[in-house]
């Protein structure tokens, strides 16, 4: 297999304005599943920028997604890449077949439009060529996060801890099924994540997990990069409320949630007197800003005064969880969800920026 150099970039959050920096970054490899590098097609998924603007013309993103057997969907952005400059508007979907080493996407056999995309670039056409877009690949702010002292350490360099069921695999890394050994309240969590690449498989068949908070509410994982929004899709809390963008990387990298949740209130009679509450960042990015819980999700145990774990849901499929911490927030219980997460991810970024 060729070796490939590709531009590695962080996904930062910048309220207002996301950013792209320049970094440096190991390979990326893909999970444990049916398909592996091996596959060609693994060779061309991926994301791609021209953050250009010239002529009047505005930056452009496209994202690369496998769909088994050669197939591949193509989705285009104006402004750059989702979290990173699109300006949630412009979203282009094309398809196309690979023939060799290449795929060419197209809107349709009437539209000029269509893009060639190789292993570390593709070219954009509209009748002849007009972009270049380099291949890149985006790494979380919050990824390898320390945990804080005081925090609970759950899973950390291949050692599983407090986890009921815990089991690796080969590569050192956490499977689903885990549970928390304590019950949880208020919190604050990290984790990292990687979905395998299972490019045939569609749907909630596609690297499905999720982060169960109290055994009652899903916070959804799955292949879900380049797709539409959606209420069971990755971010969504699950069957209630999609994710606010679509942040999702290809399979096979690390992604990072961080997510602070407070617990539903009950009065002495076990009736409900506050829902639930939760945020969560996604690769950095806030998909749910203190978003309330009417209840339990999909199929998560019924809302109640006793507290539960968090489990990692094993629905099958092969996603890989690594660098697990949560922070007890039970000293200040009527803290919201407003993450000091955010804080300690400009720092990172400004301490980045002044070492280069």
């Amino acid at each position: 297999m060729p070796v490939v150099f590709t531009a590695v970039v962080f996904l930062l959050m910048v309220p207002g304005s996301p950013a792209l920096a320049a970094a440096t970054g190991d390979a990326v490899l893909p999970a444990e599943s049916t398909s592996t590098a091996d596959d060609p097609d693994f060779e061309l998924q991926g994301e791609f920028l021209d953050s250009s603007v010239r002529d009047g013309k505005p930056a452009i993103g496209l994202q690369v997604v496998a769909r088994g057997k050669g197939e591949f969907l193509g989705v285009l952005y104006e402004g750059g890449l989702p979290g990173a400059g699109w300006n949630r508007v412009f979203r282009r979907e094309l398809h196309g077949t690979r023939h060799g080493e290449s795929v060419e996407l197209r809107t349709g056999d009437a539209d000029p439009l269509r893009v060639v995309v190789r292993s570390v670039s593709a070219d954009l056409y509209t009748g002849q060529q007009t972009r270049q877009l380099q291949r890149c690949v985006r790494v979380s702010p919050s990824m390898g996060l320390s945990p804080p002292a005081g925090a609970r350490v759950y899973f950390q360099d291949s050692q599983p801890r407090d986890l009921a069921g815990a089991a690796m695999f080969d590569d050192g890394y956490l499977r689903p099924g885990a549970r928390t050994s304590n019950s949880v309240r208020d919190f604050q969590l990290h984790l990292e994540f990687r979905t395998p690449f299972m490019p045939e498989a569609r749907g909630q068949a596609r690297g499905n997990s999720g982060v169960y908070i109290q055994e009652r509410y899903e916070v959804q994982i799955l292949d879900s990069f380049g797709l539409p929004l959606a209420n069971n899709e990755c971010g969504a809390l699950y069957r209630q409320q999609p994710p606010d963008l679509n942040i999702c990387l290809p399979p096979g990298q690390w992604q990072t949630y961080d997510i602070t949740f407070r617990a539903a209130r009950f009065d002495s009679q076990g009736n409900k007197i506050c829902p639930a509450r939760v945020t969560v960042l996604h690769n950095g990015q806030p998909i749910h800003c203190d978003r309330m819980l009417p209840t339990k999700t999909g199929a998560g145990k019924p809302e109640g005064a006793e507290l539960r774990p968090i489990l990692f849901q094993d629905h099958g499929n092969p996603v890989a969880f690594a660098n697990i911490w949560l922070v007890d927030l039970a000293d200040d219980p009527l803290r919201d969800s407003r993450p000091r997460f955010l804080e300690r991810l400009r720092l990172r970024r400004a301490v980045r920026g002044r070492t280069g």
